[in-house]
């Protein structure tokens, strides 16, 4: 028995990275599985990855959706009821960086990444609460980082989009609790994705390497598990929690 069987699954910014790895983690263990894109350059990817997932056995359909914008999320949300009949499991993860020292920190770069990645969680958590306590069940879980716990010289708006996303999940666990419905945090270290690709190699990869008790940068599969492990009934007694996963490099 797949951990998802007859499960939907709404998953954010799905198109490359750590999104089309839980996406199909999540498929993999029988979910349905609804994804947002943003840009017409992943229109392609998001396409094989649709495939993908139909290959699995599931149904799955990618939708160009920005979760920054709100009208876009209640639009998004409404469709995937319409099409899947249900949510069950939401994944947060769209998400950006614009690093910068404060100094040279412009309010654009600023509010585009609080946008991307602060405000997209509310759009969506409000949006999906409503199928979810009519069924009074779902799990919701959101990206965060462990830069959004330890800081970082030059991510503080990385880091405050990142902390804001703890705080905002421990509140919606205490709301939603009563009609069972849960809601956590993941806190990746360093994945090796498209976003953190010049952490591979030189001077620089060796010293973030060593700094992890694990010895080795995080992958996307990392992530995907434990995705799937909040996303499942084996962790139905957990709520409000905001999980590393880093190779013990958060301690």
């Amino acid at each position: 028995m797949k951990l998802l069987t007859d499960k939907v699954a709404i998953v954010t910014g799905a198109a490359r990275g750590i999104g089309e790895a839980i996406a199909l983690k999540l498929g993999e263990q029988g979910a349905a599985i609804a994804f947002t894109y943003v840009s017409d350059s992943s229109a392609g990817k998001a396409k094989d990855l649709e495939e993908k997932l139909t290959a699995l056995g599931v149904k799955a359909k990618a939708y160009q959706s920005n979760a920054a914008d709100f009208a876009q999320c209640e639009s998004f949300v409404n469709d995937v009821v319409k099409e899947f009949g249900k949510v069950d499991i939401c994944v947060n993860n769209a998400g950006i960086s614009k690093d910068n020292l404060l100094l040279r920190m412009s309010p654009e770069q600023w509010n585009d990444v609080l946008n991307v990645n602060l405000t997209s969680v509310f759009n969506m958590t409000k949006q999906v609460i409503r199928p979810m306590m009519k069924a009074k069940s779902g799990s919701i879980i959101n990206m965060s980082s462990i830069i959004g716990i330890t800081g970082n010289a030059g991510q503080s708006s990385y880091a405050a989009s990142k902390a804001g996303i703890i705080g905002f999940t421990k509140s919606i666990a205490k709301e939603m609790g009563s009609r069972n419905i849960r809601c956590n945090a993941i806190a990746p270290g360093f994945i090796e994705t498209d976003m953190t690709g010049y952490l591979k190699e030189g001077d620089a990869a060796e010293k973030y390497r060593s700094s992890i008790p694990l010895g080795r940068f995080g992958s996307g599969d990392d992530i995907a598990d434990a995705t799937l492990f909040l996303a499942s009934d084996l962790s139905r007694y957990i709520t409000g929690q905001a999980i590393s996963v880093c190779g013990g490099l958060n301690m």
